[in-house]
């Protein structure tokens, strides 16, 4: 059976996609900051934890030594941060914007070139980043989120460089937008569960072929514009 590993494994959407995918007979390395929940650990079947902050470069690489040799179909980049605190004018943060962009956008880049070789290998080939359509240029009427936004901005366009950059290897790069989702980043007014979330970013890797990498996909798989 094919192999994913996800960040941000701990709660919302990635404690779901790691539901999903155990149940679905997958080897889930789950990686998180505290992979003790017991969320997480009542999740059975083939799933090894991990504990990682995305933010710690290095912790990254010594994981990916670590495995080194594991194929893995599906790298999936799911965690991220909110960056509320430097979302308005008047109230921007240098400190909170490069926490932000640490953690969504340049995290993601890193724990893909630290697993490319282990992509590689595998049968599907697929890495995918869960961004925003906050991130969209073209979708922004609302304003504001700036560092937030700039950060999503920022992951899609090095996801599509990632797409190009590694084609040649036969790898699939997408992002996906998972909706508004009623989770702790998403607040409880959103109107998509987690589970109706995952269920359809799921249904869109599983359909994924050569041709969408470097695509931006929203959760019911209609395109996104950049």
């Amino acid at each position: 059976m094919p192999t994913l590993l996800i960040t941000g494994a701990g709660r919302g959407l990635g404690l779901e996609f790691v539901r999903h995918y155990a149940a679905a007979g997958w080897r889930v390395h789950a990686c998180a900051r505290d992979p003790e929940t017991a969320g997480l650990k009542a999740i059975g079947g083939d799933v090894v934890r991990h504990r990682l902050d995305v933010g710690d470069f290095a912790a990254t690489e010594a994981l990916a030594a670590s495995l080194k040799g594991e194929a893995i179909d599906l790298l999936l980049a799911n965690a991220g941060i909110a960056g509320r605190a430097a979302g308005e004018l008047g109230r921007i943060d240098p400190a909170v914007w490069a926490e932000t962009f640490r953690v969504n956008a340049l995290a993601p880049l890193k724990l893909a070139e630290a697993f490319l070789e282990h992509v590689a290998a595998s049968r599907l080939r697929t890495m995918v980043a869960i961004s925003s359509r906050l991130g969209s240029i073209g979708l922004n009427k609302e304003g504001g989120r700036y560092a937030y936004r700039a950060s999503k901005t920022a992951l899609n366009m090095g996801w599509t460089s990632l797409a190009v950059d590694t084609r040649a290897r036969g790898t699939i790069c997408v992002v996906l937008h998972p909706g508004w989702v009623s989770t702790d980043m998403g607040g409880a007014a959103a109107p998509v569960t987690p589970v109706q979330s995952v269920a359809g970013m799921t249904a869109v890797i599983a359909g994924l072929k050569a041709a969408d990498s470097g695509r931006f996909i929203n959760f019911d798989a209609a395109p996104l514009a950049w």
